[in-house]
């Protein structure tokens, strides 16, 4: 199935997602594009995309490069579109709850935009 990739925006227009990947070294960069094509294509994206527990229907996209580990919280709208809500860099295990809380916040203002539209 194709599918669609967006970052999330902010009612004022901001793109938080592109202000952590600006952040990041162009090499980083180059591999999350390539993870946001694999999962448009659906081809090759089971090992850097997978549904997160205890969420409220988050997925978690995994980029690595080299010694980096980059993550990108999203979700779904609808069967084809995937936002990417919230991007960190991974420095344990577990995922911080204040990434999630912020996603999870993030997820609510879209679709209340969305369904207000």
């Amino acid at each position: 199935m194709k599918r669609t990739v967006l970052l999330y925006e902010t009612e004022s227009g901001a793109r938080p997602v592109s202000k952590f990947l600006r952040k990041q070294t162009m090499q980083i960069r180059d591999a999350t594009i390539a993870g946001f094509k694999h999962i448009e294509n659906d081809t090759g994206a089971d090992h850097l995309f997978k549904k997160m527990a205890n969420t409220d229907d988050l997925w978690e996209i995994q980029i690595k490069y080299d010694k980096n580990i980059s993550r990108l919280l999203c979700f779904f709208d609808g069967a084809a579109i995937v936002v990417v809500a919230s991007g960190f860099q991974k420095k344990t295990q577990k995922t911080p709850p204040q990434e999630i809380r912020t996603a999870e916040a993030r997820k609510k203002d879209y679709f209340r935009r969305k369904n207000n539209g």
